[in-house]
């Protein structure tokens, strides 16, 4: 080959080689630019209407940021997204509407600009949004929050005054807005009879009876899972009913449930609730789940102060404490971190005398009807039963993980019989440790 001929070759060899890796980092750019650029994708858009608030929630692949604000005459909320573009999930929001959701009438939903989507909710009514993100959890990947207060909270009391079961005469909690005065030493808020040689001979009050009713769960939290699928939520909510309509058959006994449908309370408010209504006893209803199938049997857990009495009852606490974490609560609202500390702060011996007692009564019942995982009561650090002047336990009706449980928990004559087993527990308590006269809490 001469000379001329070989120095063209190799420039035609360069200037391919030029081409190959100009056509290379071409691809290789508008490869990596649509994963730069991609907008966050909406995986699910779900709603939960309730009296007590309207939750929306969108779940997606990453962190999203907002802004909002309202709008008066009519009012309105109006919430940019940004990072993200409409799709059909989103537009989906707009069906989500029920006709009986206390706060809001429709959604609508737009591209505002390029990469912000803009909702805008029509309310009937003002309200308190509240707008936070949740990381990654359980099932759940990020989730964007909407959560819809009234301007004018409801007031537990007032369904029981619609319900014709509370007087003016009642005493009533004032609330956690200001610290409860500090008690004399060694001076419990909830004081038993003082022992004597003739402990029949205290005199019996007789007055309406409050009882709390906490079914687990709710909302974004399902709670356990069954293998047929069947939600504890649904189930403990169900249980919770019929327990209701039985105790509320006396004549001196009336009901507050902590939640009436399927929306997440926070364990807080839950107990708050309790507290408002000077409840006399708080009594919250699960399903248990573990990881092998074969667990079965009923439980119930009072509170305790130095530990866990077992490692099973240690690990059901924490896993039911993080009923908060998993169903949303706004862990950046700092009332709500006040309220857990005094709750976490008050729990006395007192009450969990009491709690162990009343415990042992609906335990005695509810072996009647299903074999029991432990023949006593057993004790944990449950944050729910933390009301420091309320005898309060939690119930573990059946193992939802249990193929034979979860069917008797979805049976309607083993819901009733649970019921009715913790029905006669609690008056069985109640016979033995008559309540005392209650003035109004401050």
């Amino acid at each position: 080959m001469s000379e001329p001929t070989e120095i063209r070759t190799q420039s035609v060899i360069a200037k391919r080689r030029r081409t190959v890796l100009k056509a290379g980092g071409t691809l290789l750019i508008s490869l990596l630019t649509p994963l730069t650029a991609r907008a966050a994708q909406i995986l699910a858009v779900r709603m939960w209407p309730a009296e007590d608030y309207t939750r929306i929630t969108l779940e997606n692949d990453s962190d999203l940021k907002t802004q909002h604000f309202t709008l008066k005459n009519p009012e309105r909320l109006v919430i940019d997204i940004e990072g993200i573009d409409l799709s059909p999930t989103l537009k989906s929001l707009v069906a989500k509407v029920q006709p009986n959701d206390p706060y809001v009438s429709q959604i609508r939903v737009g591209q505002n600009k390029p990469h912000v989507v803009r909702l805008v909710f029509d309310l009937k009514e003002e309200v308190n949004p509240q707008v936070f993100t949740l990381a990654p959890i359980a099932e759940y990947q990020h989730r964007l929050v909407f959560d819809l207060y009234p301007v004018n909270p409801p007031d537990p009391i007032a369904a029981l005054i619609r319900e014709g079961k509370w007087s003016l005469d009642d005493p009533v909690d004032s609330g956690l807005s200001s610290p409860t005065p500090p008690l004399a030493e060694n001076t419990p808020p909830f004081a038993e009879p003082k022992p004597g040689p003739k402990p029949n001979t205290a005199p019996q009050v007789t007055r309406m009876l409050t009882i709390a009713l906490d079914p687990g769960h709710g909302g974004e939290d399902p709670g356990a899972i069954g293998r047929r699928g069947s939600y504890e939520k649904n189930i403990v909510l169900s249980i919770a009913k019929r327990l209701k309509a039985k105790l509320e058959r006396e004549p001196n006994m009336r009901v507050m449930l902590t939640r009436d449908g399927d929306y997440f309370v926070p364990l807080g408010t839950r107990v708050q609730k309790a507290r408002r209504v000077n409840a006399d006893l708080f009594v919250s209803i699960h399903a248990d789940a573990f990881v092998k199938p074969t667990a079965n049997g009923s439980s119930v857990f009072a509170l305790s102060e130095k530990g866990a009495s077992s490692t099973a009852a240690r690990w059901l606490a924490n896993k039911e404490n993080a009923a908060d974490l998993i169903g949303g609560a706004n862990l950046k609202n700092g009332a709500d971190k006040q309220l857990a500390s005094v709750l976490f702060d008050l729990s006395t011996t007192a009450q969990i005398n009491d709690s162990l007692k009343l415990g042992k009564a609906v335990l005695q019942e509810i072996g009647g009807i299903n074999r029991l995982h432990k023949n006593a009561v057993e004790q944990a650090g449950f944050a729910v039963l933390k009301a420091p002047d309320i005898p309060s336990i939690l119930i573990e009706t059946a193992f939802i993980s249990n193929p034979e449980e979860e069917a008797k928990l979805n049976d309607n004559a083993y819901q009733d019989k649970m019921a009715e087993a913790i029905a006669q527990g609690i008056k069985r308590y109640f016979a033995k440790n008559p309540p005392l006269a209650k003035g109004r809490m401050m």
